[in-house]
């Protein structure tokens, strides 16, 4: 019988093609491979991509959804199923350094104070992303959706004026490729499932930092990540979600008036703008993807304008 795996990698896939096994592939190459336990969750994907996956040094655990749950409940789930004392969360669009998982794993359990580390992500191209965030306020959200950060007047979500070489404590690491202590993790309560994609990596962040453990950056612990590599197949809900994720945050986050802010914003500014742009690019789809997603966003309005904290605030 095999020891205790010393660190759980959960990997929620849906509809990932040949990405997941790109993904699968670089973590059987990991130093102490066998070591690591990875735990696929599919969200009832259409393309057999969760079909004969390839062999890891540890057996691989496979948990088939009938139905897509959303990228936070699936990623309790697969913490679930494993136990070693760190759970890094990997979306199937990344390949990790055959270093990485030590690197970020040393980093997180060097100093008990800290709770979630994140690697540097590199993209297609082999440039570094700016991929952490600070920590969102409520102002700041709302500036973001009337889109003042492209007028200089809002500080961007993300920390672009940093190109992330050197480690750091941040506001928030991409939920792409996020380790955190388990025992924090069950504290915590896991993810919020009302947010079904996006957002959730923030709101678990923003939580983990209230509860007295900081967010790192851990720059030697690389991963390439293609980014969108699933969610890019569905346009007009990856702008719906995006834009409920950030309502749900700023509500549970910031307040009532917060959400309702938001709200009004995303329907008087982002939309309008968004709709614009599609008009000016001459992509009528576009446009009509746009609209699409601006109905999803009504008819959730109910459940949004009284969006507030939840048992999984701290």
């Amino acid at each position: 019988m095999m020891d205790r795996a010393h660190l759980d990698v959960v990997i929620v896939n849906w509809n990932g093609g040949a990405l997941l096994r790109a993904c699968l592939a670089s973590l059987a190459a990991v130093e102490e491979a066998a070591a690591v336990q990875v735990i696929v969750v599919d969200n009832a994907s259409q393309d057999g991509s969760a079909d004969d996956l390839p062999a890891l040094p540890r057996p691989l655990r496979l948990i088939r959804n009938a139905e897509n749950l959303g990228f936070g409940r699936a990623c309790d789930q697969g913490a679930a199923a494993g136990d070693a004392p760190a759970i890094l969360f990997l979306n199937p669009d990344t390949q990790v350094a055959p270093d990485a998982l030590r690197v970020a794993r040393d980093a997180l359990m060097a100093d008990p104070r800290t709770g979630i580390v994140g690697a540097r992500l590199v993209d297609p191209d082999g440039r570094t992303a700016r991929s952490c965030a600070r920590a969102p306020t409520g102002l700041g959200l709302l500036g973001r959706t009337l889109a003042l950060d492209r007028l200089g007047l809002v500080r961007p979500h993300f920390l672009v004026e940093w190109d992330h070489a050197d480690d750091r404590a941040v506001g928030q690491v991409m939920g792409a490729f996020l380790m955190i202590r388990r025992d924090l993790f069950a504290v915590l309560d896991g993810f919020d499932p009302r947010f079904f994609v996006y957002w959730e990596d923030a709101d678990l962040c923003t939580r983990a930092r209230a509860a007295g453990f900081a967010v790192r950056h851990v720059a030697g612990a690389v991963a390439h990540h293609v980014g969108q590599g699933t969610t890019r197949q569905a346009r007009a809900r990856r702008l719906f979600y995006f834009l409920r994720s950030q309502i749900l945050y700023a509500g549970k986050h910031h307040g009532r008036a917060a959400a309702l802010a938001l709200i009004a914003a995303s329907f008087c500014a982002q939309v309008p703008l968004r709709l614009a742009l599609a008009l000016a690019r001459r992509s009528p789809g576009e446009a009509a993807e746009v609209l699409r997603a601006a109905a999803l966003l009504a008819a959730a309005l109910p459940g949004l304008a009284g969006a507030g904290p939840s048992r999984r605030a701290p």
